[in-house]
């Protein structure tokens, strides 16, 4: 099986995500063709290869926080039932285990902007430079959204009261719009990442062509 060959069949097994910076690293020795005068994805002599490798590793963050995401989800159900039977222990209990696992989520978060950055400031060529763009912006987005929920599940951590109507109902409201805000802006991420990911198969059949 040839070399693009292979690539294709990665491509239906993992993340195009993973694909990318994989391919970046195994390709690292393409350049233009002597006979053809054709020029590889990576183009001329450039660090595209090399910031792929960067990359591999950021994509080790954002695996974190996948996971930490999808836990989230868990926290958040449960955390809406024990509000909607006013279970006071219960809610503080839940908005304080989601404000620790957001801050974990961050810390990945920053680690892998700064290595999507650092990979950014080489050279590469430009089809890889408005993929790490994206990501980039997508990773701006999913840390605003977890910030805002954050807020949100402190608020209910340090105020949340149900002996108290107006107190309860406000910090319920507050609950509610940060919360929304926060699915809207993860929707706008994933856009964001999804766009990304079509560059990078659009990167993949240029090469293979």
């Amino acid at each position: 099986m040839g070399r693009f060959a292979k690539t294709r069949k990665c491509l239906r097994q993992v993340s195009v995500a993973c694909v990318m910076a994989l391919w970046l690293v195994a390709l690292g020795s393409c350049r233009r063709s002597p006979t053809t005068g054709r020029i590889d994805i990576l183009g001329p002599s450039d660090e595209t290869a090399e910031a792929g490798k960067i990359v591999a590793d950021a994509n080790e963050d954002l695996k974190k926080i996948k996971v930490l995401y999808d836990a989230n989800l868990g926290k958040r159900e449960e955390l809406k039932n024990a509000l909607e039977t006013n279970d006071a222990a219960n809610v503080k209990k839940l908005a304080d285990e989601i404000v620790y696992l957001i801050n974990d989520g961050t810390d990945s978060g920053n680690s892998a902007l700064e290595k999507l950055q650092q990979a950014q400031n080489m050279q590469i060529n430009d089809d890889y430079r408005e993929y790490l763009r994206l990501k980039e912006g997508s990773i701006k987005k999913e840390l605003e959204a977890f910030e805002n929920y954050r807020q949100a599940a402190r608020t209910l951590r340090d105020n949340y009261d149900p002996k108290n109507a107006s107190v309860r109902d406000k910090v319920k409201e507050e609950f509610k719009s940060r919360s929304e805000n926060y699915q809207k802006i993860m929707e706008s991420a994933r856009a964001d990442s999804s766009q990304a990911n079509e560059i990078a198969k659009d990167a993949l059949k240029k090469q293979a062509n």
